[in-house]
């Protein structure tokens, strides 16, 4: 079997990706948690543009069921920018979901997943290319533990990789034991996300040790002011050797926030944080963290 990132055009050898944004949303809404919505398809036809100017070659949607994906906009969307989207399937905290949805999804969330990687999201017929579940802070409650079960299952099923929403960076070691452990994931398929926001290089290198993927995602928070340690943290990393482990993402997930209303958005991942990086660890190293580690951590034998 041969490996391929599932895109929302189809699959695609991991040499093609190219310069990867490893995670952010073209789209992005919380029924529950209102304000600031990621709506407009006329935004993201021009965020694409704006990261293709960068050099950007790859976008990889981290936005799961429910959250406002639209599916059936991403192909065109895909096509006119000249950029790879990869969409996911999956389910955040249970804080974003009314009762009567979690309810619907008792009992065959494995299966929604599943459906959702090998026959299309919906009525669009875009197929995900990963899955994407949520932490708790500094733990995880009953609800992140049925959809990261879930999640594993899937990953059984179909060989996607598993993306995690860790809450503030937290938790990276507990979801580790619960998907690699208790649920069998090789490590190599499941990607931490938001280890920028709890600079622990203890925890950093114990996970990286695991065999996972480590994500430095979301810069520019401003109510996250760890955007000065994040060199020193990839640093470090790469000093012992887990380099090739590392992903980075720049996170959009509010309107204010992308780049074409005034915010950093997708561009500054290139146009800013590849740039502080370099001077942290080499020209090298950072071109193979935007296009070899993604291509590895996103290919899988789909089956």
């Amino acid at each position: 079997m041969v490996s391929a990132v599932r895109t929302v055009l189809g699959d695609v050898p991991p040499g093609d990706l190219g310069v990867c944004d490893a995670h952010d949303h073209l789209f992005f809404g919380s029924p529950l948690l209102p304000g600031q919505e990621l709506r407009s398809v006329a935004a993201a036809r021009a965020e694409l543009a704006a990261f293709r100017e960068q050099g950007g070659q790859a976008v990889v949607q981290w936005t799961p069921y429910g959250l406002g994906r639209r599916a059936a906009d991403l192909p065109p969307l895909s096509r006119e920018s000249g950029v790879h989207v990869v969409a996911a399937t999956g389910l955040h905290q249970a804080v974003h979901y009314d009762e009567d949805t979690l309810a619907g999804l008792r009992g065959r969330l494995a299966e929604v997943f599943v459906s959702e990687l090998t026959t299309g999201i919906g009525v669009s017929g875009v197929r995900a290319g990963l899955i994407k579940v949520a932490g708790g802070f500094h733990g995880l409650d009953a609800h992140a533990r049925w959809t990261m079960t879930a999640a594993a299952e899937a990953h059984h099923a179909t060989g996607a990789s598993i993306v995690v929403h860790l809450e503030l960076g937290t938790g990276a070691l507990d979801v580790l034991d619960l998907l690699c452990g208790e649920s069998g994931v090789p490590p190599h398929r499941v990607v931490l996300g938001h280890l920028n926001r709890s600079p622990d290089l203890v925890v950093h290198r114990q996970a990286a040790e695991s065999g996972c993927y480590l994500a430095f995602d979301g810069p520019s928070r401003t109510n996250h002011a760890t955007d000065w340690r994040m060199p020193d943290a990839v640093r470090a990393l790469a000093d012992a050797g887990f380099g090739d482990r590392l992903l980075l993402g720049a996170d959009t997930t509010t309107a204010a926030a992308r780049s074409v209303d005034g915010g950093p958005g997708m561009p500054y991942l290139l146009r800013r944080v590849r740039q502080r990086l370099v001077h942290a660890v080499g020209e090298d190293l950072v071109g193979r963290i935007l296009t070899e580690n993604p291509g590895r951590a996103f290919a899988v034998e789909w089956r």
